[in-house]
């Protein structure tokens, strides 16, 4: 039965993604589109956290350098070769040769998988090799957000400062603002999103994710076993932060805009919640989470501007003390009362 309701909420799920375009306005669709990264990145932080017990609050890193990378391309492309008006606004008079790499498409788009992935292998494996875990673990990608994010906003002739990179206006010479150009892209990042989820779920199935599961409820006696926590661990890091960094080169094609106030512990932490409402250690939860709380955050802020955050607040605590196991907790908890009160008249009747 289980089996089948998956199936069923895989399949109306695929129907309403691929049938958005029909019934949505461009501006909610381009609003949806930004609305299925953000699920790339609560099945990203779900896998290690839900799965793998590792709380990051430093998912902004990853999703930023993704990002970062992506919008520098685009920026290159906006300038039609010339200087990027920030660094013209600083005083720079040629292109960083940090930068030159991101005039190519591909490299951009790769440097958004690999770099987020390098920075999380380096970090997981110094991290895990310490035993370095729980709250700790916690606190040090937390500090490590406000970090990148401090350090973006210091260097402005290079990152734009605060107000970090935008204007563009074309994708391999496709203006970004024309309706099927983001049609498109809304068909990429849907099409990444269930590669995300399917990927995920392959791996949680397997050896690998099963290793994971025991390290997060018994990491010593899985040591004993004989199995390296340090490298699964890392692994799983690092296969988050590919994911997140994916995300973020998508989103900046959906928004057009990325600043160090999108990458730092606030944003970090609110992707926290999306999981936390969704329900831990459940994809489906996962993305449910994140497109309720920021469909719920769309609608009160246009709503209520001055009060939306307090009821995103309130959502976060009473999911926490009343919902523990989230949305998919809830609803798993209400079809077994709902089975066993159906067994019970069953047994009543004969």
């Amino acid at each position: 039965m289980e089996v089948n309701r998956k199936k069923i909420f895989i399949t109306v799920s695929l129907l309403i993604i691929a049938l958005a375009p029909l019934f949505l306005s461009d501006f909610r669709l381009n609003l949806l589109a930004k609305f299925l990264t953000f699920c790339m990145i609560a099945i990203a932080l779900d896998f290690i956290w839900g799965f793998g017990g590792m709380l990051s609050l430093g998912h902004g890193i990853f999703f930023g350098l993704g990002a970062y990378s992506m919008a520098m391309y685009l920026k290159l492309e906006a300038s039609g070769g010339k200087l990027p008006d920030f660094m013209v606004w600083s005083g720079l008079l040629e292109l960083p040769f940090f930068w030159k790499p991101f005039q190519n498409f591909f490299f951009a788009l790769t440097s958004s998988l690999i770099l987020p992935a390098m920075v999380a292998g380096f970090i997981g494996y110094m991290v895990f090799r310490s035993r370095i875990k729980g709250v700790y673990f916690s606190i040090l990608t937390q500090a490590m957000a406000m970090i990148a994010a401090i350090l973006l906003v210091g260097q402005q002739p290079y990152t734009g400062g605060t107000n970090g990179i935008t204007n563009f206006s074309t994708i391999l010479g496709f203006s970004l603002s024309n309706k099927n150009t983001q049609l498109f892209l809304y068909l990429i990042t849907a099409i990444c999103l269930v590669l995300s989820f399917l990927i995920s779920q392959r791996l949680i199935n397997s050896r690998f994710g099963k290793v994971l599961v025991a390290i997060r409820d018994m990491e010593d006696r899985v040591r004993f076993c004989g199995y390296d926590p340090v490298k699964y661990k890392t692994f799983a890091l690092m296969f988050s932060a590919t994911i997140t960094g994916l995300a973020g080169a998508l989103f900046v094609t959906q928004v057009g805009i990325i600043s160090p106030a999108m990458i730092g512990i606030v944003p970090s932490i609110e992707m926290v919640i999306w999981v936390a409402v969704g329900g831990r250690a459940n994809l489906y939860g996962a993305v449910a989470g994140a497109l309720l709380v920021n469909s719920a955050k769309t609608y009160l802020s246009e709503s209520f501007p001055d009060l939306w955050l307090y009821f995103q607040g309130l959502l976060f605590i009473v999911v926490v003390l009343f919902v523990p196991g989230g949305i998919v907790g809830l609803t798993k908890k209400l079809f077994r009362e709902r089975k066993k009160e159906q067994n019970i008249l069953v047994s009543e009747e004969k």
